[in-house]
């Protein structure tokens, strides 16, 4: 399956065009710039991602934005 084939996602809470969307595959989740599509992908495992998630829900990453 190619990235144009997949349902990406990106946040309701998109400001100004800035954002990153989310693709789920068999293999886990990629994840890519909104504003430029083509410049590559990053495969994250399910594992990962869950991590990731509960780290922003703690406000682990906070200081970043």
């Amino acid at each position: 399956m190619t990235t144009e084939q997949l349902h990406w996602r990106k946040s309701t809470f998109t400001d100004n065009g800035q954002c990153v969307e989310v693709a789920e595959t068999d293999d886990g989740v990629l994840v890519r710039n909104s504003n430029h599509p083509d410049a590559g992908t990053v495969l994250f495992t399910r594992a990962e991602m869950a991590a990731w998630v509960l780290g922003c829900k703690a406000g682990e990453f906070d200081d970043l934005v």
